[in-house]
């Protein structure tokens, strides 16, 4: 997110950016996602972002350069519940209206999509062929290679500490490295944002939370190529690795929240109960490896972007709750936009923290997983 808002601005002319990066670039939360990218969305301000997001990494070899690996192999959302299957029809039908291509199959046309796929107790799928999954890091070193060329300053191995206000404004960044000096901060620090925003006086309700992804070993024969699956009621998911195996992940209902990114075998166990029901071939898979990153979760499990009304040259891009990868390059515009103060190329005014004040409502996704 943050190479993304640095892109952005270095190419609307803005001088003098300076991303701080506790560590190295791309290996805290943006290098650990699954990498899938989507409109597939209930909510129309994610769909809009997911879909010009879509369109970015589609012409992301040219603009800004690099190979991410993008594979449009669609995503398929398989629903055996009632509830569900009513609620991804009206989303398919919000997202129509908006461009999206989308649509519910039954469940043997779902099989046929994804050949793993057991039917019995399925009632249905929504699919969308122009979803499909990248790599994070190649999408990190594209923003940051030509922010860097724009005249962008990365400043590595160096944390945040605090912030000077005054006047309402945040007049530098202290670092332990020192201070910077600065007329706007931009913060897109994922699940470490309310830390970041409590130095500045402004509330950021976010919470980290691990998420553990794994991947087999190779499968023989080599597995199709599959859309990007999720089992939503168990939110077990899986697709095509580079090495003839599958990636896959579920969230862990029993996750509790915090920093730990340690990555355990133990929650295998759950995507395995999920596969034996849904795609019994899956559910013996020989794990090989895996890792764990951290979801910037918000209570509505939507995002906070916007502007600061107490201190309004402090903006954010946070909170994604496992979107950020799939809306960074739109995102990146609306922050720019936002900075320079005219209106943003997606209107997130709904996004803004200020929902969460007294008296205020969240927003809800419903396609969360």
């Amino acid at each position: 997110m943050g190479a993304s808002v640095a892109f952005h601005l270095a190419e609307a002319g803005v001088r003098d950016v300076v991303v701080v990066e506790r560590g190295a670039l791309g290996r805290g939360s943006s290098g650990k996602p699954i990498g899938g990218v989507r409109a597939q969305f209930s909510d129309p301000v994610n769909i809009a972002l997911g879909a010009r997001s879509l369109r970015a990494y589609g012409d992301f070899a040219a603009r800004p350069g690099g190979d991410i690996g993008l594979e449009r192999v669609g995503y398929l959302f398989l629903l055996d519940r009632a509830e569900d299957v009513a609620a991804f029809e009206e989303s398919v039908a919000a997202q129509t209206e908006m461009g999206v291509r989308g649509r519910i199959v039954g469940p043997d046309e779902a099989r046929e999509l994804c050949p793993y796929v057991r039917t019995d107790g399925l009632l249905a799928a929504a699919h969308s062929p122009d979803d499909g999954h990248a790599r994070p890091g190649a999408v990190v070193a594209g923003y940051a290679g030509a922010a860097a060329a724009a005249g962008v300053s990365f400043v590595t191995g160096t944390a945040v500490t605090g912030m000077d206000v005054a006047g309402g404004r945040v007049t530098a960044v202290r670092t332990d490295r020192g201070a910077i000096a600065c007329d706007a901060v931009v913060c897109a620090a994922g699940a470490w944002s309310a830390g970041i925003g409590e130095m500045a006086g402004v509330p950021l309700p976010v919470r980290p939370l691990r998420r553990q992804i794994a991947f087999s070993a190779p499968l023989v024969p080599p597995p199709p190529r599959t859309p990007f699956t999720i089992d939503f009621s168990s939110t077990a998911y899986f697709h095509n690795s580079d090495r003839d195996g599958l990636l896959f992940g579920l969230a862990d209902p029993g996750q509790p929240e915090g920093y730990d990114t340690t990555w355990t075998e133990e929650w295998v166990e759950l995507f395995r109960d999920a596969m034996r029901r849904r795609a019994p071939a899956l559910a013996g898979l020989d794990v090989v490896g895996g890792w764990a990153g951290l979801y910037e979760v918000t209570p509505d499990r939507n995002a906070l972007v916007g502007r600061s009304r107490d201190v309004p040259n402090f903006l954010y891009a946070t909170g994604f709750s496992g979107h950020g990868f799939l809306q960074a390059p739109a995102v990146g515009e609306v922050v720019r936009d936002l900075y320079l103060e005219r209106e943003p190329c997606v209107d997130v005014s709904s996004l803004s923290a200020e929902r969460f004040r007294v008296g205020a409502g969240g927003r809800p996704e419903a396609h969360v997983v």
